[in-house]
């Protein structure tokens, strides 16, 4: 029997199409909860007004589908696509999928949805997980199919590196914008300014009024405490409009060199434009300072002396560290002596001590070495009782207040006398320092001969060491000056800040007051037990017999 000869059934695979409705329980039954999102990357008129039309494309796009039903359009105005942490209305969207709100999400493309690709790739991750899909319509992207994601990698890497230029682009802008001096002003942030017609910071007198009162108070010896109290007390809001005020702000405005009328630009810069890291700028890229940008509320006398002042008072330090002889006391704002108050014999400092003998309290003032080791290195240094020593700095004010007319004329020929230092014409600074480029770049030229040339290396060792000794004496001179300079703006400055504060301050006390002493005396001297020695602020001397006992 001859065997049947049998074909072989040739293999077809048809495809049936996947239902998006299937991956949801009980989704047949209802229609598919579809919700879009949109974003517009900046406050520009035409990209707001792409915004809306985003809006309403979506809004017609899902209520034309019969199968769908709006269940909401989410969209962020004017926010980074770097990162989600400051898109409310992305994290809103997440949030509803999470809690099985929604069903499908719909968006322009990748870079609208995120230009982060490990963000983009996440929260994809996260959707596909519960069923969700995410449909880009402008890559044609179904995230619930095989190869999405892959494309996804490659279209989140494009958008990220698109996002990195866009930054790279606008620092550009902004530095190149430094360089020409043109500055922003957070008008909002910084009390005392607002926005003039002309555009350029226009001062509010009212709040001007409170922006020196707080560099005063500060030069006077407030500390910033004091100050924070006094602010809140006089029911004074902050530059944000805040009626409680943080240390952090009063410390921001006296540093600030907006007031005087300058602007240090770039004090901060962005580390990644994904994370947005932002850290101080303490050399790593380039600062620009610009110079009388605007008017000043702060003359610059009066700002340089509270930068002085904070730098003093950061720089005391703790009391009772027994490995040094000498100790610079804690600063202290409450008790105006205790940074005026010295020994004239060991040049330390005095402290406050309460004594209690028999019962009763005692206020008394002592030199801080004779406190910590005895009559080791201070044996004279008396001990002074608080009553007697406010009393005899009532009466020295008192009769400073009594030759009030004289001393401020005294202060006046003192001011005239350091303009007159500092306006001194015999050294020419731009002379000199043109002097010493010659020579710079004449030593440059010697090195260039000396390959060259056939003269001896001891020939050009000598003119070597001959331009270097002109440059380093030009130099000092060049030191010197610029010293001297400075030592005059600043003998003008104190003698600027003692006159206002002769000129507006009552010193004919009838009872010891911690803020005028801090305000006009530099330094008490403890001579002896029943003598002090008196220096105001502008060099006036006073000495001054403490009443008896």
């Amino acid at each position: 029997m001859q065997a049947q000869t049998i074909t072989p059934v040739q293999k077809r695979v048809d495809v049936i199409p996947a239902n998006i409705l299937l991956t949801k329980p009980n989704a047949r039954k209802r229609k598919l909860r579809v919700a879009a999102y949109c974003r517009v990357s900046t406050e520009q008129e035409e990209q707001q007004s792409s915004y809306a039309a985003q809006i309403a494309y979506y809004t017609e796009k899902i209520s034309k589908n019969k199968d769908w039903e709006l269940a909401g359009i989410f969209a962020d105005e004017g926010i980074t696509g770097t990162s989600a942490k400051k898109r409310t209305e992305f994290l809103k969207l997440m949030a509803l999928c999470e809690k099985g709100k929604i069903d499908m999400v719909l968006t322009k493309s990748v870079s609208r949805f995120s230009r982060n690709t490990l963000d983009a790739i996440g929260y994809i991750r996260k959707l596909k997980a519960k069923g969700i899909p995410i449909i880009f319509e402008k890559e044609g992207i179904n995230t619930m199919e095989m190869a999405s994601e892959m494309a996804l990698c490659f279209l989140s890497g494009f958008a990220q590196a698109e996002s990195e230029s866009i930054s790279r682009n606008v620092t550009w802008g902004k530095r190149q914008s430094f360089k020409s001096g043109k500055v922003p002003f957070q008008y909002s942030r910084i009390l005392g300014y607002e926005k003039g017609e002309d555009g350029q910071p226009k001062i509010v007198p009212e709040e001007a009024e409170i922006v020196k009162r707080i560099f005063r108070s500060y030069y006077s010896g407030a500390s910033i405490g004091k100050i924070k109290k006094s602010l809140e007390a006089d029911k004074i809001l902050t530059p944000t409009s805040k009626e409680e005020w943080s240390p952090g702000v009063i410390q921001y405005m006296l540093r600030n060199e907006r007031y005087i009328g300058d602007a240090l630009l770039q004090k901060t810069y962005v580390v990644d434009c994904l994370t947005k890291e932002t850290r101080k700028n303490n050399g790593e890229i380039p600062q620009y300072y610009v110079t009388g940008n605007h008017e000043p509320i702060i003359s610059r006398d009066l700002f340089n002396l509270v930068q002085e002042e904070i730098a003093r008072r950061a720089g005391k330090r703790k009391v009772a560290r027994k490995a040094v002889k000498t100790e610079k006391g804690k600063y202290s704002s409450k008790y105006a002596l205790t940074e005026l108050l010295c020994c004239v014999e060991c040049g330390t400092q005095y402290r406050r001590v309460t004594w209690a003998r028999n019962g009763k309290k005692k206020v008394v003032w002592r030199c801080i070495n004779r406190l910590e080791y005895g009559t080791k290195y201070c044996k004279e240094s008396p001990t002074i009782e608080e009553s007697r020593l406010h009393q005899a700095i009532i009466t020295a004010l008192n009769r400073l207040d009594e030759d009030k007319a004289d001393v401020i004329e005294t202060l006046k020929a003192g001011l005239q006398l350091a303009i007159g230092s500092q306006d001194d014409d015999s050294f020419n600074e731009a002379a000199v320092q043109n002097r010493i480029a010659e020579l710079q770049s004449v030593m440059m030229d010697l090195v260039g001969l000396s390959s060259k040339s056939s003269a001896g290396a001891d020939y050009f060792d000598a003119k070597f060491e001959e331009i270097a000794a002109e440059i380093k004496g030009l130099q000092g001179q060049l030191g010197e000056h610029q010293e001297q300079t400075m030592l005059a703006q600043n003998t003008q400055a104190r003698i600027h800040e003692l006159l206002y504060m002769m000129e507006t301050t009552d010193l004919s006390l009838k009872e010891y007051r911690e803020d005028v002493v801090k305000a006009v005396i530099d330094k008490v001297e403890v001579l002896s037990a029943d003598r002090i020695w008196i220096t105001f602020k502008g060099n006036t001397e006073m000495g001054q017999e403490l009443p008896g006992e």
